[in-house]
């Protein structure tokens, strides 16, 4: 039988959560034996909305949630409760999203060194074009590639470099001068300069939700900057899952109304033929659009329309700013 999500949700509490589960050994797992708050985390196929204008495509994803303020519980509904830690992820990042971060994140602020970025790939290089605020609103052109550094950071390293479409790498050598004289970056959050080189911080320049985890590899793959996070994934809790998904287990979890004890929540694509478009703003309405199953173990399946796929997106998306 068929519930709407309002449904299920009342007939778990009323009839209770999860029970406790024993583990092959016989022993209990209880969400006391976790006492900071974590919550499993797992993903497949993606397309996870910050805002109306920024989005990354979580290819895969495995980690774990924990509450923000300690003793407190992970909250689904309030990004701003938890933090996302990556144990093993590729997550692509298109350059319009990116562009979108610098200015409304990165350099939002009225001193920031750089406006007006726009981000673009040229074939292995990325190509960021801005203006220079300290400059007279100089504009300017870098190419260059992208790496990953040790610490987990992204650094840009410039190839070549143009000021008013004029070439400029060769007489900022000349003059001993660099990218990091030009840019003063010790204000901006999340970017540092070294050289010829800005070097990124994913965990400091993204909206929340804030990831947290180290960037292992990083390349540009169309117009999409794929970012890949910890080693090769191991065996997924969720590998029974089909199609695209969300699915989060252990410990406490608040969604909507509903406190979930010993966490079983997956919310699944409609339509898995395509990525499984997600906005948190906008989740309840895709929600009253979809239905959701109770399994024999009291878990939790939601079968969610795509944000992208609502009729009434433009409205759930005005309501919101």
């Amino acid at each position: 039988m068929r519930l709407v999500g309002s449904q299920a949700l009342i007939l778990l509490l009323l009839f209770g959560a999860a029970p406790i589960r024993h583990a092959a050994d016989g022993t209990q797992n209880r969400p006391d034996q976790h006492p900071d708050g974590t919550v499993r985390v797992a993903m497949k196929n993606v397309m996870y909305h910050f805002s109306d204008t920024v989005s990354a495509h979580i290819v895969r994803l495995q980690g774990t949630l924990t509450p923000t303020r300690p003793g407190e519980l992970v909250v689904f509904d309030d990004k701003n409760s938890f933090l996302l830690h990556l144990t093993s992820a590729e997550i692509a990042v298109s350059c319009n999203s990116m562009a979108e971060v610098m200015n409304q994140d990165v350099f939002q602020a009225p001193d920031a060194p750089i406006k007006k970025v726009e981000v673009s790939a040229k074939g292995n290089l990325l190509v960021i074009k801005g203006a220079l605020r300290q400059h007279s609103g100089l504009p300017f052109e870098v190419e260059g590639e992208l790496t990953a550094e040790p610490d987990g950071r992204i650094r840009f390293h410039a190839r070549h470099v143009k000021a008013a479409h004029v070439p400029m790498k060769g007489l900022l050598d000349l003059l001993g001068l660099d990218i990091a004289k030009l840019i003063n970056t010790r204000k901006v959050e999340g970017l540092s300069a070294d050289k010829d080189d800005l070097i990124l911080n994913p965990e400091q320049i993204f909206p929340a939700p804030h990831i947290r985890g180290q960037v292992t590899r990083v390349r540009l793959q169309g117009n999409d900057i794929i970012q890949e996070y910890g080693g090769v994934p191991g065996a997924s809790f969720a590998a029974r899952e089909t199609g695209n998904y969300m699915a989060y287990r252990d410990n406490n979890i608040r969604f909507g109304k509903l406190t979930m004890h010993d966490a079983d929540l997956t919310l699944l694509d409609m339509d898995p033929q395509d990525p499984f478009d997600f906005f948190l703003d906008h989740y309840k309405d895709q929600l009253v659009a979809g239905y959701t199953k109770t399994t024999p173990e009291f878990g939790l399946r939601v079968y969610t329309r795509d944000y992208n796929k609502l009729h009434n997106r433009s409205t759930a998306s005005r309501r919101s700013r």
